[in-house]
């Protein structure tokens, strides 16, 4: 049983691996810092796992990864679209997008695009912020909006939830879920994320965030959204059809698939 995390450095995506392995899953680690996951790899308590690296600013480094994987495993039982970004600063990646929507939304689709054929469940790590997000499929990187990090955020994170919809109406198992707010280094530049670990017991361990990831990646027929452990009605727009529809023509056609 072949299951790769991306973003499995550290945090949620570190957290996750202890456990599948402990469940019996071989892994493959996905992060931009070899390093790292080979530290994360020997510390498994299960038969170990392999290590492949990819920056998700870089879509050709996505590329590489998909071909990768189709080249070393004929089956995954999971895809956990663990890896993310907060940025309160603009950037823009060599492909031309906003870094938050290429790192959180662009780049796991079209690992997922590339892998769909190959995978028994898709789980995506999302967030309640998606709840307050205005994705607009013609201004992914609001070329044309205000911006603002945390709105920018909100977007990449109702685009996560939307990506699940769509891939669902394909007939592709697929679930996302908010974790919480974790103590890690995630967003640690911005004045919110250090006033919410300011309040004793309001953030909470990577392995906290993680249980959620473990228990659908072996739950065989999830629903849509969860948050921190329940099943939920995604907010809003996160869970609209059409949006989602558009939003899938919209990502083919800037990672030129």
């Amino acid at each position: 049983m072949i299951s790769v995390i991306t973003g499995a450095s550290a945090g949620i995506g570190a957290a996750a691996a202890a456990e599948l392995s402990r469940r019996g899953h071989h892994l493959v680690l996905v992060g931009r810092d070899a390093r790292r996951l080979q530290s994360v790899a020997e510390g498994l308590p299960g038969s170990g796992a392999d290590v492949l690296t990819c920056d998700f600013a870089r879509l050709d480094d996505v590329r590489r990864l998909a071909s990768q994987l189709r080249e070393r495993y004929d089956r995954f039982a999971v895809l956990a679209n663990n890896a993310g970004v907060m940025s309160p600063r603009r950037h823009i990646t060599v492909d031309g997008n906003e870094l938050m929507v290429q790192v959180n939304h662009l780049a796991p689709f079209l690992l997922t695009h590339s892998l769909t054929d190959r995978v028994d469940r898709v789980v995506t790590t999302s967030s309640r912020a998606g709840g307050s997000g205005r994705i607009d499929p013609g201004d992914l990187s609001r070329e044309r909006r205000r911006w603002n990090g945390w709105l920018q955020y909100g977007d990449t994170k109702q685009a996560n939830a939307l990506f699940t919809v769509a891939l669902a109406a394909r007939g592709t198992t697929a679930t996302c879920f908010h974790p919480g707010v974790i103590r890690t280094g995630f967003a640690g530049e911005t004045w919110l994320m250090r006033l919410f670990l300011m309040v004793p017991g309001y953030a909470k361990p990577p392995e906290y965030g993680a249980r959620t990831l473990v228990e659908l990646a072996e739950t065989e027929k999830p629903e849509p959204f969860y948050a921190e452990g329940k099943a939920r009605q995604a907010p809003g727009r996160m869970a609209d059809p059409a949006l989602a529809e558009r939003l899938w023509e919209a990502s083919l056609r800037a990672v030129n698939r």
